[in-house]
């Protein structure tokens, strides 16, 4: 048989991790420096040049 749970405990222990995931990425997302995030928006900004220069444009 089975082990019995108690779903309320069950139930907000998910809400703490689910909290606790969602500070993390925050925490990633806005404790970086401005070096840090500069180097981040050219990494990007360059990506999507080299998409662009790689497009086929349609010709008819």
């Amino acid at each position: 048989m089975g082990e019995v749970v108690n779903l309320r405990l069950a139930r907000k222990a998910a809400g703490r991790a689910a909290k606790a995931g969602e500070a993390a990425a925050n925490r990633a997302r806005h404790g970086r420096t401005k070096a840090e995030c500069a180097a981040t928006a050219a990494e990007a900004a360059r990506a999507a040049r080299l998409l662009h220069g790689a497009r086929r444009d349609e010709q008819d």
